[in-house]
């Protein structure tokens, strides 16, 4: 009886080491190596057949992760227990991420596609020299909406339209503290980035006598809504408004005239990659014309690769409201860093704003 006592017991424990082996093996798996490249990007934020491509091409393994948004991304990174290799931040983020040490200066000698950006999209405030990052997509903040929804008067070329009665309940917003709290301060001619605590007040106060045109305040679902007529206006970017009119011929895009978000969102490498070889390549890869244009064509965002411009419809580049001619970006703002403490009271409000509405 104790020598099958003392058998099963070393089954039970040989299966526990074996469990607690493959449990080893399979984190070392997760966290990536050589072999492997750990990809932490935004939703529906690349064509997925480019990542079969650059695994045929490289012999690469690929895992594939995604987030929602950059302080998500950013508290994840901050924790250090996911060893990412290939992260793509916009730039408000990129200069946290620069400050807190937690990047990777890349090597512009591995990227010979680099020579492919457009320098309009180089060496911009937020990283200087782009030693930590490189450019991936870019866009704006607008409105998208249906004209034969609404009376003809109302065309967004003021932010002030979408306070009009004739929009009572049809109004979507972005689920975004900058993006909201930012429109509020453009449409009273204050900056988005806006460190004055009167003039954040002010525009919480604008935003909520909004309260009565807003019917919600949601994210991606918004495309589908959009695209079969059951919505009528959303506050979205402008990638988000190409995809839903690609599919709804009837919707338009317009960027207010008081001005708006002008986004970058760049590759970058972080500190705890364990391939960073791998990771050069890979936004090596990124950088190709003929990768770049078949990108863009299935996400849908505006790419700052000039020699895939000349890959794409005309039509596409040559549409203003998506790529926005160099002399009509003056009055478009990039996100600054606002730091933690300002960034929480933009935050505080967007909650408050949000309360209000229930």
């Amino acid at each position: 009886m104790k020598s099958l006592i003392h058998t099963m017991l070393a089954i039970v424990i040989a299966c526990g080491l074996l469990a607690f082996v493959a449990a080893k093996l399979d984190a070392t798996n997760a966290a990536g190596g050589k072999d492997t490249l750990v990809v932490y990007n935004w939703g529906e934020y690349i064509d997925p057949s480019l990542i079969d491509q650059f695994e045929e091409e490289t012999g690469i393994s690929v895992i594939y992760e995604t987030y929602d948004s950059n302080e998500a991304m950013l508290t994840k990174i901050r924790q250090g227990g996911s060893a990412y290799d290939v992260v793509v931040p916009s730039e408000y983020t990129i200069e946290t991420m620069i400050e807190e040490d937690l990047l990777i200066e890349i090597d512009h000698s591995k990227l010979p596609n680099l020579q492919n950006i457009d320098p309009y999209f180089l060496d911009l405030p937020f990283d200087p020299k782009n030693k930590y990052s490189i450019p991936y997509f870019w866009g704006t903040v607008g409105v998208v909406y249906n004209p034969k929804d609404i009376p003809e008067h109302i065309t967004f070329d003021s932010w002030d339209d979408l306070w009009d009665p004739a929009l009572k309940n049809k109004v979507f917003l972005v689920d975004g503290a900058r993006e909201v709290i930012g429109l509020g301060l453009n449409s009273l001619g204050y900056s988005l980035n806006s460190r004055d605590d009167n003039e954040l007040k002010e525009a919480l106060e604008k935003l909520k006598k909004l309260n009565g045109n807003v019917k919600a305040i949601i994210g991606d679902e918004i495309t589908p809504l959009m695209i079969n007529n059951e919505a009528t206006v959303a506050v979205t970017f402008s990638g988000q408004a190409a995809d839903m009119m690609f599919e709804n011929e009837e919707l338009n895009y317009a960027v207010p005239s008081e001005g708006s978000n002008l986004w970058f969102d760049n590759m970058v490498i972080p500190k705890t990659s364990l391939n960073v070889e791998g990771a050069h390549q890979f936004i090596n890869f990124m950088l190709n014309a003929e990768v770049a244009s078949q990108n863009t064509d299935y996400v849908g965002y505006a790419i700052p690769n000039k020699a895939a411009w000349e890959l794409l419809d005309d039509e596409v580049v040559n549409d203003e409201r998506f790529y926005p001619r160099e002399e009509s970006r003056t009055n478009l703002e990039v996100y600054e860093n606002l730091g933690l403490e300002l960034l929480g009271t933009y935050n505080e409000y967007f909650l408050e704003f949000k309360m209000s509405l229930q």
